[in-house]
């Protein structure tokens, strides 16, 4: 990992970490009521992030090993594991989502310099190197952060994020997030925040216990 490729992975820990602060406040109630996103609940968003994290894993384990991965077996059971775990308790979907980017982080921190050059590709993509990969994980964690609803928005993206320079679609993706009319009352989050876990960039995410705290 180069220098470049570890100043992106820090904004991800940093993202995620935020992510995992704000997630771990939502109440069962909270967790159940609409995102920001048509047809999908906040524990919808969740899941997508955990399961995004997953796919990118598996494609970054081909990487290393030279086999051609996809990151899901197929779009249909790509959809039927975001539907499927939405509807998981509030403490299961941050345990979820804190092992799974976890998960993501180790691989992607020993994965050797050759294979950050591998091609791979999403269901929906044409192949791109393996190096892509951290950019597209920044992109789905400050993004899909703000659908939740929670009140974390665009002022509330790193810098580095906000000015980073973006291929499409990913900049229309954040500009839509920037275009966004503020949400409807009914998508706040109700929950009193707890304290945010202690961590600095470059540290291992506080993990799955996160959740039962």
């Amino acid at each position: 990992m180069d220098a470049a490729q570890r100043e992106l992975s820090d904004l991800i820990d940093a993202a995620t970490q935020r992510l995992l602060d704000d997630a771990r406040t939502l109440s069962e109630a909270d967790v159940r009521a609409p995102s920001l996103l048509p047809g999908w609940r906040r524990g919808h968003v969740l899941t997508h992030l955990a399961r995004n994290a997953d796919g990118m894993r598996n494609l970054l384990i081909g990487a290393r090993s030279g086999e051609s991965r996809l990151p899901y077996s197929s779009e249909q059971a790509r959809a039927a594991g975001i539907e499927e775990g939405a509807g998981r308790t509030a403490a299961e979907l941050v345990i979820d989502l804190a092992d799974s980017a976890m998960a993501l982080r180790t691989i992607a921190r020993q994965l050797p310099d050759e294979a950050w050059q591998v091609p791979v590709r999403m269901l929906d993509t044409e192949p791109f190197p393996a190096s892509l990969l951290l950019t597209r994980r920044l992109v789905e964690v400050e993004l899909h952060h703000c659908d939740l609803g929670t009140g974390f928005g665009p002022a509330d993206w790193s810098p580095a994020f906000a000015a980073l320079d973006l291929p499409e679609p990913m900049r229309s993706q954040r500009q839509d997030r920037l275009d966004r009319p503020p949400p409807a009352d009914g998508t706040e989050r109700k929950s009193a925040p707890r304290p945010p876990a202690s961590w600095k960039p470059g540290q291992p995410l506080p993990g799955s216990m996160l959740g039962r705290q």
